[in-house]
């Protein structure tokens, strides 16, 4: 007995849904600036983050930008008043991953 034969018993009132999810990635492309990004290290409550600011595009791009990072990193962050924050001390593996976009990069801090 297959996993749609027992959904089936569940619910029998259910039809399923013919359409397959829309599992699209959009490339989207990013302004790239003539300025560095600053990438850099503090320490808050006692543990390391990484802070990248100084992006000049639209908040949008910057938003896109930091989930890009967090998956590539498998780690968590946010985007808070026009700066990404990293938990952890990534500033390497962040400046590889944004001069392989085009970005220039200013690491700052520790």
């Amino acid at each position: 007995m297959d996993l749609q034969e027992q959904l089936k018993k569940l619910f029998p009132d259910h039809e399923p849904a013919n359409e397959p999810e829309e599992t699209a990635v959009e490339n989207h492309e990013l302004f790239i600036q003539k300025e560095p990004v600053i990438c850099k290290y503090e320490k808050r409550k006692g543990k390391p983050i990484t802070i990248i600011e100084g992006y000049e595009g639209s908040d949008e791009d910057f938003k896109v930008l930091a989930k890009e990072i967090k998956t590539k990193l498998s780690v968590g962050g946010t985007f808070k008043d026009g700066a990404i924050i990293i938990q952890g001390d990534y500033r390497d593996k962040i400046m590889n991953i944004l001069t392989t976009k085009g970005f220039k990069t200013k690491r700052v801090g520790g």
